[in-house]
């Protein structure tokens, strides 16, 4: 792999894990608790589960560093939200939680040089 390959990835995961704390912090201002971050199986990884009174909330969150390929919660389409919810799924067959309901959340972040990160908090996708 080229060098500046190497270091674009160090970058985006890095803004990525920076707009996941950003994102988990969003999520405990608006009174849910987190239940696990990054949890990975064989089908993918949940980004954040957290609990909104009753409800599971699985999160996922896009981070961009500026607009210029579009807003982040335009990538997560129709074919995500489903394995989003097989995740889910999986999610809940391995852990001891009964909840009432089970939502996908999406949080769009979009941080632009000299001002305060954009955070776009969609409820419900799927």
């Amino acid at each position: 792999m080229a060098a500046g390959r190497t270091v674009r990835r160090g970058v985006r995961n890095t803004v990525g894990a920076w707009g996941e704390q950003l994102a988990a912090t969003h999520l405990v201002e608006q009174d849910m608790v987190i239940l696990d971050r990054n949890w990975r199986c064989d089908l993918g990884e949940l980004d954040l589960v957290a609990r909104d009174g009753n409800a599971l909330v699985v999160c996922e969150v896009k981070t961009r560093r500026g607009a210029a390929f579009g807003s982040p919660l335009e990538a997560v389409t129709r074919q995500k939200a489903a394995r989003l919810r097989r995740l889910a799924m999986r999610w809940l067959d391995e852990h001891p939680v009964s909840p009432l309901e089970v939502r996908i959340d999406v949080i769009g972040i979009v941080v632009s040089p000299g001002s305060a990160p954009g955070i776009e908090h969609l409820r419900g996708v799927a």
